[in-house]
């Protein structure tokens, strides 16, 4: 009885998740090299913003409210990064994808949802990132700053704003028709933020019941840390507030998320 010799499977290489979130981000990174307006918005705009900043500062008494020059600019440099460079960019490049049917392939295959979203994301995250290191080190040197009290502090703000304003990207892509009202769909955030959370104009030089509601917006947090962990003034309680308050909007932006965004596009 002869036997049987059977032909060898080749070996298929096992995938983690994070090997396919990294194959992912590695091909959004090349496409978004490819788009002049989103590198603009997220490499120039940030950059130049601070300067505006700088220019309002004169106007304001900012020695009243414990503050000065640098501890002002640096938190709203943060902010123009956060929102131009992840928020901004990542709502096109989800609406983007799904207009080109780009989501629904990457369905069908190994990747999750949950990775689909985060591997897309983490190109304008990592940018957003070095941007923040960036306008630190140039805010430190040109200001004159000295080290932050509390870095912890810093860092979880930076960290929370870089998940947050992900998170809501993919909300507003959520109600986002098409590639072109993708550009107008993320403003009203980016206005409101602008405004309202601290950057142009400290909190505490705003009326108290402006600043009540001023700090529930989901940047306000955000510029609270990172400004609280370089002066020291942030007490435990107000510290535990602002987490408290960028969570809920984490909470709220994956929610949505969940229950309304599209992978295919409107018809």
């Amino acid at each position: 009885m002869s036997a049987t010799h059977t032909t060898p499977r080749p070996a298929v290489a096992a995938t983690t998740p994070l090997s396919r979130m990294t194959a992912l981000a590695r091909a959004e990174l090349t496409l978004l090299g490819r788009t002049r307006g989103a590198l603009v918005a997220a490499l120039f705009v940030p950059l130049v913003m601070p300067v505006s900043v700088r220019s309002a500062a004169e106007e304001m008494d900012l020695a009243g409210a414990g503050l000065d020059t640098g501890t002002l600019v640096l938190p709203a440099a943060i902010g123009f990064s956060l929102l131009f460079a992840v928020y901004s960019v990542l709502v096109g490049v989800f609406v983007v994808r799904r207009e080109e049917l780009v989501l629904k392939r990457l369905r069908t295959g190994e990747l999750r949802d949950v990775e689909i979203l985060a591997g897309s994301a983490l190109p304008a995250a990592l940018t957003g990132l070095a941007q923040c290191l960036l306008l630190t080190a140039g805010c430190v040197a040109l200001l004159d700053l000295s080290a932050p009290s509390a870095p912890h502090l810093v860092v979880l703000g930076l960290l929370l704003g870089l998940v947050m304003c992900a998170a809501l990207a993919a909300a507003t892509a959520s109600f986002t028709r098409t590639g072109e009202s993708a550009q107008a769909t993320p403003m009203p955030l980016l206005l409101v933020s602008m405004m309202g959370s601290g950057m142009f104009v400290p909190l505490e030089l705003l009326p108290d019941k402006v600043a009540s509601v001023c700090e529930l917006l989901p940047l306000t947090p955000v510029v609270t840390l990172v400004r609280g962990g370089w002066t020291g003034d942030l007490s435990a309680y107000e510290a535990l507030g602002a987490l408290a308050t960028a969570v809920a909007w984490i909470l709220i932006a994956v929610f949505a998320v969940r229950r309304w965004f599209r992978w295919e596009p409107r018809r």
